[in-house]
């Protein structure tokens, strides 16, 4: 049975996965990588190629996509499968790092709560009736993860790499997931991926933000044990 890594997203750990982990542990021996270690992308993902399978299939949302390009670029054949869940390939704007230059100067200065309820979380998710409930468990894993994590996190994605090349005729197994409403990471990025990746399949989860692992678990649940079943 072919090994799961899942690589969360910024700020969440393994919590963000909590649905799809109680689903699929029973069938599929399943691992969840920190990305809090250091800041460039290149280091979070030689950090987890260290700890993986030899061979593994690989699933990453948001930030954990962006490591999850990474790890594909510096060994791809040892992921004989990949999973991509609201994330991004191209390199940071402009506009962004600016932005992100005002939130690692205010977490610095010890307002990482702030930032993280009034600056990014109200932007993750679509209306629902569980958005509460979903917003209060991503300040948990915010507040638990601290404002060094942020930090680090904010850094490494600022100075990310551009990804098309690497997803570029990538011959495995791919799964590109989006929730519908997801405004971080717009569903044109992933018919962007899905382009790049030939025989790759696109899924968009209705009634869904930038976290449907959470915000509409069954059908995500449903399509990472497609994709799996598939290796």
């Amino acid at each position: 049975m072919t090994p799961l890594v899942l690589l969360p997203g910024m700020m969440c750990d393994a919590r963000l996965f909590g649905p799809q982990i109680n689903a699929l542990s029973g069938r599929f021996p399943i691992m969840t990588a920190p990305l809090g270690t250091c800041d460039t992308i290149e280091k979070l993902a030689s950090d987890v190629l260290e700890n993986a399978p030899h061979k593994f299939a690989l699933a990453g949302l948001s930030m954990g996509g962006i490591v999850a390009m990474e790890i594909l670029r510096q060994a791809r054949d040892r992921v004989v499968g990949l999973a991509l869940l609201d994330t991004n390939p191209l390199a940071e704007t402009e506009t962004i790092k600016d932005r992100r230059a005002l939130q690692i100067a205010a977490t610095l200065a010890g307002d990482m709560r702030r930032v993280m309820r009034e600056e990014m979380k109200p932007n993750y998710l679509a209306d629902g009736p569980n958005q509460g409930a979903i917003l209060d468990l991503c300040m948990a894993m915010a507040t638990d993860l601290g404002p060094e994590v942020f930090v680090r996190q904010s850094k490494a994605l600022r100075d990310r790499r551009d990804q098309t090349e690497t997803l570029r005729g990538y011959s495995g197994r791919t799964l590109i997931l989006c929730g519908r409403e997801d405004s971080l990471c717009p569903v044109e990025r992933h018919r962007l991926m899905q382009k790049l990746i030939p025989g790759s399949t696109l899924q968009i989860v209705e009634n869904a933000g930038h976290l449907p692992t959470l915000e509409q678990p069954e059908l995500t649940t449903a399509a990472l044990a497609r994709w799996l079943e598939s290796l």
